[in-house]
């Protein structure tokens, strides 16, 4: 399992052509502690780039962004009742969404871990 980032603050751990989504400790702690989580409907077909899930705060409301092509396969079901998951372990149990990738290439344009942390100072 490889594990990429966005600069919008999304992790995907790439499993085979599975990717395991969710936000950066990063994010979670930028927007303080989360009260709602709105995930993708299983089945949904996303584009790189659009909206995928929102997560709200009692700051803010944040788009979670696709970070790759793909159908959603599963959802964190347990964040509809314990949404602070994701602020407790958010590389973890706080995890979004699973998608199956349809366009592999894509990965190419994410960032390691050294990148993404670059671009945070």
């Amino acid at each position: 399992m490889t594990i990429h980032y966005t600069a919008d603050h999304e992790w995907i751990a790439v499993d085979g052509d599975v990717a395991t989504v969710g936000i950066t400790d990063h994010a979670q702690s930028a927007l303080g502690d989360l009260v709602f989580v709105q995930l993708p409907a299983v089945g949904r077909e996303l584009e790189k780039g659009t909206e995928a899930a929102v997560v709200e705060s009692v700051k803010a409301a944040s788009e979670v962004l696709a970070p790759l092509s793909g159908t959603i396969l599963e959802v964190n079901v347990g964040l509809s009742a314990d949404p602070a998951l994701v602020n407790s372990d958010p590389m973890g149990a706080g995890w979004l969404f699973k998608l199956l990738i349809s366009e592999p290439v894509e990965i190419t344009t994410l960032l390691s871990k050294d990148t993404y942390e670059a671009g945070l100072r």
